[in-house]
């Protein structure tokens, strides 16, 4: 089958969405298929199938498909701004989910928030990571790692706002990664380095230098107000690094309803308690390890390439 695979992140771009579709990419071709990644949809007679990342974003190339190839599946990921957003505001957004066939889900929370009477055309496919680094976090000083752009969506500087309430004697320290898709955000990052010795902000970084960074924390700070279904997240359970995560559906539906270091949006007073916790008290930290550990075959690459063929399959059939 030829499959017309469209992301709106750019080729280069450090993006999870960039990620996301070359990984599918990977996984399809490797099933038999013919795959094209584009950020827009350029007409092709010869198109079986498209898949889209991003129903807002990705709205122009599902319009034109549809539009040429009316009988042929079109199948739409939502991402997390879709899911939590975009679908009940975006005009663009809600005019791509009346066109699609059906849909991917990264992580069962997001079924929650379709209307019901589409939550029969979605799939739930769990993001995967393949690497094979270890968890290996440095013994002299406990490190938290926060990954990820630093955009709005994001609440990126949180984790800095919480050394703030941290004893100065802990032996701890905040390394963050990702390019400012905001200037200001930007600004306040590089004040934060000024302000405070505990807090590095390392910009944007290729993809297998953030992961080794992420091997060598001790823990992973997500503090986002929204997500779909961090690729970050999946990264961090299969390597084995625990998580301490916003309390929203995106990092519920990964980690699991009664994980036990979640925090509430926003809040850097409970953030910084369970950084203290997690560098003080042994036992609530081997207990995120083991929570950490139990997850780890929810993220194998196997599992992600079955629930992404078999989605394909279902909307297939539909047709």
């Amino acid at each position: 089958m030829r499959i017309a695979l469209v992301t709106p992140a750019r080729p280069g771009a450090r993006s999870g969405n960039r990620h996301t579709a070359l990984r599918w990419a990977a996984m399809l071709r490797a099933a038999g298929h013919v795959v094209m990644v584009a950020q827009q949809w350029q007409l092709d007679a010869r198109t079986d199938l498209m898949l889209a990342l991003h129903a807002r974003r990705s709205h122009a190339s599902m319009r034109a498909f549809h539009a040429a190839h009316p009988g042929r599946p079109l199948l739409l990921t939502l991402t997390g701004t879709d899911v939590y957003r975009d679908i009940r505001h975006s005009p663009e957004a809600r005019a791509s989910l009346a066109m699609a066939h059906g849909f991917i889900v990264l992580q069962p929370e997001a079924l929650r928030e379709l209307p019901r009477r589409l939550r029969a055309k979605a799939s739930v496919v769990v993001q995967s990571s393949a690497t094979r680094l270890r968890h290996a976090p440095p013994k002299r000083q406990f490190r938290f790692c926060v990954i990820g752009h630093l955009r709005e969506e994001k609440d990126p500087l949180r984790a800095f706002a919480a050394l703030a309430l941290l004893p100065r004697e802990l032996p701890l320290e905040v390394v963050q990664l990702g390019e400012s898709l905001e200037a200001r955000l930007a600004r306040q990052a590089r004040a934060a380095m000024h302000s405070e010795p505990r807090y590095r902000w390392l910009g944007g970084l290729p993809h297998a230098r953030a992961l080794r960074w992420l091997a060598s924390s001790h823990a992973m700070v997500i503090s986002s107000r929204m997500e779909g279904g961090a690729n970050v997240v999946s990264e961090a359970i299969r390597i084995g690094v625990p998580v301490l995560a916003s309390r929203i559906p995106g990092n519920i539906g990964l980690l699991g309803a009664d994980y036990p270091a979640y925090f509430a949006v926003g809040n850097e007073r409970a953030l910084s308690r369970l950084m203290k916790r997690a560098v003080d008290d042994r036992g609530f930290y081997e207990l995120l390890q083991r929570r950490v550990a139990r997850l780890r075959p929810t993220v194998a690459p196997e599992s992600e390439a079955r629930m992404l063929l078999e989605a394909i399959a279902r909307v297939i059939r539909r047709r």
